[in-house]
């Protein structure tokens, strides 16, 4: 799989050869984020914190909510760690404080131990200082501590000569059961094929910003197919995890789909399909994803009514119920609830809605048993999304709230307020 590089310095996403000559200044990395974001997690990198010149926190945490990020570069102590873990980051990459004294401290899935080599060797202080250390002493050190490594072959870095594959399954099978990302000279679909192949991951940076590899056939990379025509199947899913619906892809409707973030499928009597074209039921294209086996893709996409079947259902399997389905009426109905109704009262009398939370709370918090807490957990549910319905905020942004605080390691206390 591909991990994309965003490097920060001064606020703006940049690339280095070598670790030291800035080869390209991308400006403001946010349009970086959202682009590199669909097909993953991607690697973001603060440059100054790491040379001790300043910091791109507050970029970083504006990231956070843009896409899956693991983050790296001056972290040097576990409480830099975890503040970086409780803003909302998937993983954190250390360097030379990838040690057992501050790993204990973390969570091992979320710890990627980063190890710089030149010639097979640890080299640390930017690259400078040779430790005399070989990659697979240090992972064999750490591995029982991280999730992951993060490999860089130095010597190869930002200059689009391809990386070292001859020593990836060596460093695979030292790793154990952390996963291993190589970065260091990535440059085509090849390279991350062939990484994939030997269950590693591929970090890159200088050919996606350089335009050598196209960040659709560096997803595409690792697929394969056993159909005749070729076609990979996309599972179509909405953003609470629905499926809408089964699809087909190839390497031209891929690159599409990533390039402008929309649902774009292959159809087999069409060609290429941008979804909605022609019936206005548009995708926005949030993520898209490999199975285990590496055969099968699922597209998360932002639906437009009236939904994803030619039938103008939501699903091809017909209409959804439950949360989603009600917080979908309800959002239909903000503007133009029918007269008389009480839904329309609710949104034209907000201190009733807000009376109604508080009874309806109330009532759940005293309800004993099973039946009556279910009973008052429905009142409670629908007059929320109601007030977040009243507000145009979709149902979908409370489960990516609470996905971003499931990422937290610090826990409150919890108490009541007085």
């Amino acid at each position: 799989m591909i991990i994309p590089s965003i490097d920060l310095q001064g606020g703006n996403a940049v690339q280095l050869i070598g670790g030291e000559q800035k080869a390209i200044d991308a400006g403001t990395p946010d349009p970086l984020a959202s682009r590199f974001g669909v097909t993953g997690e991607i690697a973001v990198i603060d440059l100054d914190a790491a040379m001790n010149v300043g910091s791109n926190r507050e970029v970083i945490r504006r990231l956070l909510r843009i896409a899956r990020c693991r983050v790296g570069g001056g972290i040097r102590d576990a409480k830099s760690a975890v503040e970086s873990l409780d803003d909302g980051a998937q993983k954190i990459i250390l360097g030379t404080r990838a040690v057992p004294e501050i790993l204990r401290e973390l969570p091992k899935e979320r710890v990627i131990a980063a190890l710089d080599a030149k010639h097979g060797e640890v080299v640390v202080d930017g690259w400078k200082t040779n430790t005399g250390r070989s990659i697979l002493e240090r992972m064999q050190e750490l591995r029982d501590y991280v999730g992951g490594f993060l490999v860089t072959f130095v010597e190869r870095e930002g200059r689009l000569g391809g990386t070292n594959l001859d020593q990836v399954q060596a460093l695979v099978e030292a790793a154990g059961s952390a996963r291993v990302t190589i970065a260091g000279g990535v440059t085509t679909a090849e390279d991350i094929r062939a990484l994939d192949q030997m269950g590693a991951d591929a970090q890159v940076g200088m050919a996606l910003y350089s335009g050598r590899l196209h960040l659709g056939d560096a997803f595409a990379a690792p697929l394969s197919t056993d159909r005749p025509d070729g076609l990979w199947p996309t599972v179509v899913c909405d953003e609470h995890g629905v499926a809408l619906g089964l699809a087909y892809s190839n390497l031209e409707s891929l690159r599409t789909a990533i390039e402008e973030r929309r649902g774009a499928y292959h159809s087999r009597t069409r060609g290429l399909w941008r979804k909605g074209a022609s019936s206005g039921a548009v995708q926005e294209l949030l993520a898209a994803d490999l199975d285990c086996d590496r055969d099968t893709i699922r597209f998360t996409v932002r639906q437009q009514e009236p939904g994803f079947c030619h039938t103008n259902t939501w699903t091809c399997w017909g209409a959804i119920g439950g949360a989603p389905a009600l917080s979908r009426v309800l959002s239909s109905r903000r503007d133009s609830a029918p007269e008389g109704s009480y839904t329309a009262r609710l949104f034209a009398d907000a201190p009733l809605l807000g009376k109604k939370l508080r009874e309806e709370a109330a009532e759940l918090a005293e309800a004993v048993d099973k039946e009556h807490v279910r009973w008052e957990a429905a009142d409670v549910l629908y007059f929320t999304l109601a007030k977040l319905a009243a507000h145009d905020i979709p149902f979908a942004e409370v489960e990516q709230e609470l996905n971003r605080r499931m990422l937290k390691v610090t826990r409150r206390p919890g108490d009541a307020k007085e």
